[in-house]
């Protein structure tokens, strides 16, 4: 990876190369943050380290991302604020939390705003069921008909350390690939050059409707696929969601201990 050295606290460091290429920006953009967990947060790193503006927010309030808006450089904010931030706002929190954001959150927000999803539905481990899902609804086109916004899924199939530390540069042997679904060609096209510009290969996985090809229990999620490999993962794909990835009566259960 290249890099360069840079002093911090009076010790020698080593940059990585998004860092050293923070300075060739071509758009500087403002992006809220709805979510501080492992993605969150991580995209909050990643973002400011490209010297974007970002507005973050969680639903425990401002007072508590004081140490990663610290880390970070970001503005800790309400979810209101974050979702009027800008350019594009990111909703990262798990999906049975979705119907508790805030039923105004997005009133008065111009269409031109590109809202992405990043979550995905653990109903035996998490988020118990949702029966729309169930039913057969992509889990993004769930969260759109409950925030009542369009929305694009992304960087929902990677682990968030993963995200932190696998960004490469364009042409790199080992760049990994992150498919990106939506039915904005605008919207989405401004989330590909994020995902490009994070460090990875962005792949136009279709339509919201055809986001099923990125969910948990298909060949692309958390694989970390280059980009030939991935175009096939999502080809392989199958819609029926398997078991594993079902709700039972007696969900949820954990992560350690699914039901």
């Amino acid at each position: 990876m290249n890099s360069r050295r840079w002093l911090k606290n009076g010790r020698e460091r080593t940059a990585p190369w998004w860092r050293v290429h923070t300075s060739h920006l071509e758009v500087r953009m403002k992006i809220g943050i709805i979510g501080a967990g492992n993605i969150g947060s991580t995209l909050t790193k990643r973002f400011r380290e490209l010297g974007h503006d970002v507005f973050v927010a969680n639903s425990r309030g401002p007072d508590t991302l004081e140490s990663l808006a610290a880390e970070t450089g970001a503005r800790a904010v309400t979810a209101q604020e974050a979702a009027r931030a800008g350019d594009v706002v990111i909703v990262t929190i798990p999906q049975h939390r979705v119907p508790d954001l805030p039923g105004d959150l997005f009133a008065g927000v111009g269409e031109h705003v590109v809202v992405v999803d990043t979550g995905n539905y653990y109903p035996r481990q998490r988020d118990g069921r949702i029966d729309g899902i169930e039913q057969g609804m992509t889990e993004s086109r769930w969260v759109s008909s409950q925030i009542g916004r369009p929305v694009i899924k992304a960087f929902n199939n990677i682990y968030a350390d993963h995200l932190l530390k696998l960004g490469r540069p364009s042409g790199a042997r080992d760049r990994v690939a992150l498919p990106v679904a939506g039915d904005d060609a605008n919207a989405k096209a401004t989330v590909l050059k994020l995902v490009e510009a994070l460090g990875f290969d962005g792949v136009d996985s279709g339509t919201l409707d055809e986001s099923w090809r990125q969910q948990p229990g298909t060949p692309v999620y958390t694989t970390d696929f280059q980009l030939d490999r991935l175009k096939l993962g999502l080809i392989d794909a199958s819609r029926h969601r398997t078991p594993d990835w079902r709700a039972t009566d007696r969900s949820p259960g954990s992560f350690e201990q699914p039901r």
